[in-house]
């Protein structure tokens, strides 16, 4: 996961296109790939176990990120995110104990596109 987030930077070939829609793209691509291996779980554990480990390595990433000193969101934002990094990091342990549904780590994902699209509050 961390190499795609880093070729998702860093490839010379892509457009020019700013930070927030990266992160958007990447959060979208991954709350598809979650809600597909949800609804194909019994079917597919493995890719379950997949797209819920590679939402685990793009939200450490974040949590790294805005535990930076040097992050310019603001502190109150910075917080909320190092939050849901640990709430998806208990949520995802039972989600693969059979104690949790998938959906809350989509809607949270969902969440903070529309954040990045700058319509946090509405759907």
């Amino acid at each position: 996961m961390t190499a795609r987030v880093n070729e998702a930077y860093a490839r010379p070939d892509a457009p020019s296109r700013d930070a927030r829609a990266i992160e958007y793209d990447l959060f979208a691509r991954m709350t598809r790939r979650l809600s597909a291996a949800w609804a194909q779980r019994k079917e597919n554990h493995a890719a379950l176990v997949r797209a819920l480990h590679d939402n685990g390595t793009m939200w450490r990433t974040l949590a790294i990120d805005v535990a930076d000193e040097g992050n310019s969101l603001p502190a109150p934002l910075r917080a909320q995110l190092f939050y849901l990094y640990k709430f998806t990091t208990v949520h995802s342990k039972n989600v693969l104990d059979g104690k949790a549904s998938a959906d809350a780590l989509v809607d949270i994902n969902t969440a903070v596109m529309r954040g990045l699209r700058g319509n946090g509050g509405s759907k």
